[in-house]
């Protein structure tokens, strides 16, 4: 076993231990599969990367994603995390102005957002579809939602694959109690959102969380931005019942919910007010079509681990 430089970053805040925490192998190189995996469960968190040299002439570095269940071609939180580890040590990109990482979805693009702390990262393309009905029938009883609730479903698969739902407010969306093991069963993994009227503050419930956990000012003005979207991603089939704030989830709901009119070109989403989280997620669709979706990352653990 080798000691090999190792990071825990909080991505999608400006403040640590209120985002969602990443493990980073910033030198996988030797370990196999199974080595990964087994450091992915004992983490426990719900991604763990591996950085690894690229095999692509135009990549800057290749980054493999475990969940504490198995290997993913692709998810945002891990690719704004391993950047921001990857530089912070010293990565240097081919290209000034953007970051090419590589994984198993293909090579993804990230930037610096102007005039913020901020990486966004190019969504992959998207595939999308209207849900098997019974099937959705089924998700819907786990979730203890009635169908009236659901203004709109469709199957989302850019790279991980989501049943998103679009829900008849944010009340409904922060009231969740699913039946994990459920869903799990029906193997879906399912991202809720619902959209916050534009003359409207956020309500009473999602201000209280909010504000009850803002424990100093910096927290407090972040928490105090209204968002446009209300966010929350079940995962239970890949060992993760809720996760505080997932980019691949945001990515693939921007991309369908500008496209069919449901938001604006930019907004701002927040995901993981019910697990005392304030994960902000910046999505903003460009002139080409391209969605692009940002956040802040801080280090929080910097040292090394022994694989």
């Amino acid at each position: 076993m080798t000691p090999r430089p190792f990071k825990q970053v909080d991505v999608f805040t400006a403040t640590p231990y209120w985002g969602n925490p990443l493990a980073v192998v910033l030198d996988g190189s030797g370990l196999d599969d199974d080595a990964m995996q087994r450091f992915a469960r004992w983490t426990n968190l719900s991604e763990t990367c591996f950085l690894l040299p690229p095999s692509h002439a135009l990549a800057d570095y290749r980054v493999r994603i475990f969940t504490p269940g198995g290997e993913l071609p692709f998810a945002g939180h891990p690719t704004l995390g391993s950047c921001h580890s990857w530089l912070q040590a010293g990565g240097q990109p081919h290209a000034p102005d953007v970051i090419v990482q590589e994984c198993q979805v293909g090579l993804v693009k990230i930037r610096r957002e102007p005039g913020t702390e901020r990486l966004a990262f190019a969504a992959p393309p998207l595939t999308r579809a209207v849900p098997d009905a019974a099937w959705l029938a089924e998700v819907l009883v786990a979730l203890g939602l009635q169908p009236a609730q659901v203004r709109a479903a469709q199957r989302l698969d850019n790279g991980p694959v989501w049943l998103g739902l679009l829900l008849d407010s944010p009340e409904t969306v922060l009231q969740l109690a699913p039946d994990h093991p459920a869903l799990a069963r029906l193997k879906a993994k399912v991202g809720v959102a619902a959209v916050y009227p534009p003359e409207e503050s956020p309500p009473l419930i999602a201000r209280a969380n909010r504000e009850a956990r803002a424990f100093d000012a910096g927290v407090k003005e972040c928490l105090d931005a209204a968002p446009d979207l209300e966010v929350r991603a079940f995962a239970a089939p890949i060992g993760v019942n809720e996760d505080p704030v997932t980019g691949s989830l945001n990515a693939s709901l921007a991309q369908w919910l500008i496209a069919d009119g449901h938001l604006p070109e930019r907004y701002q989403a927040s995901q993981g007010v019910c697990l005392g989280r304030a994960g902000q997620v910046y999505l903003a669709r460009d002139a080409s079509g391209q969605v692009w979706v940002g956040g802040q990352s801080v280090t929080c653990i910097d040292g090394q681990v022994t694989l």
